[in-house]
């Protein structure tokens, strides 16, 4: 089972607050997580948030969310507006996002980018979410890309064979606008799963790494 008792302020529910700059990054980055921890056994409310967005890639999200999210016992999908690849450059009214979410949302968990990303909208994301959630748990996701960013992480969650083909076929049925992109395929989040399956030594031989950069227990 997977715990993060030590951060939870009632043990038997989870708050989940995932910070995504695109609409497929939280699946990417963590979704054979969310996958687990909602069938955990734990009272799982998910607040999904992503920044950038269309109408087909809105559309594409709010469905995958859906399916990821089937076994919590509530989710709430926050789009935001703002332009793709210009985070940096709104960062005022991003910050102003940010601070709405903070007023409304008291997570045990966070989910959000890793802080070496190369994408400047992830790194800004990642910025916020440190700069906003001051006293939170934070667990810093990876994606991959062309511009080889990977580093080692430091936390890591076991994923079953199940959760990990079921991420595969979730992303590759919902988010048909990316599909034409070379990297955008069941054996890239497969592969990535497996490597981080062998760094820690997973029962499974699966699983999702992330970057824990400030742990109070």
């Amino acid at each position: 089972m997977l715990s993060f008792a030590p951060v939870l302020q009632t043990p038997s529910r989870c708050t989940v607050l995932c910070f995504g700059a695109h609409c497929d990054d939280i699946e990417i980055g963590c979704g054979g997580t969310l996958l687990k921890l909602a069938e955990s056994g734990i009272r799982m409310d998910c607040h999904w948030v992503v920044a950038t967005s269309n109408e087909q890639r809105e559309t594409e999200c709010r469905r995958s969310a859906a399916l990821f999210l089937a076994g919590a016992a509530r989710f709430e999908v926050t789009t935001w507006q703002f332009r793709d690849g210009f985070l940096p450059y709104l960062g005022v009214e991003v910050k102003e996002a940010f601070e709405r979410i903070k007023r409304e949302i008291s997570p045990d968990v966070i989910f959000t980018h890793y802080r070496d990303d190369l994408h400047q909208d992830h790194r800004l994301v990642n910025n916020l979410t440190w700069n906003t959630f001051r006293d939170h748990f934070i667990l810093e996701y990876e994606i991959p890309k062309y511009d080889g960013d990977f580093s080692s992480p430091n936390f890591y969650v076991p994923i079953t064979d199940a959760h990990c083909r079921r991420k595969g076929e979730y992303l590759m049925q919902c988010y048909e606008s990316q599909r034409s992109h070379r990297w955008f395929t069941e054996e890239t989040f497969r592969s990535v799963m497996r490597l981080r399956g062998v760094e820690v030594g997973s029962p499974t031989g699966y699983a999702e790494g992330f970057y824990a950069r400030k742990v109070m227990w």
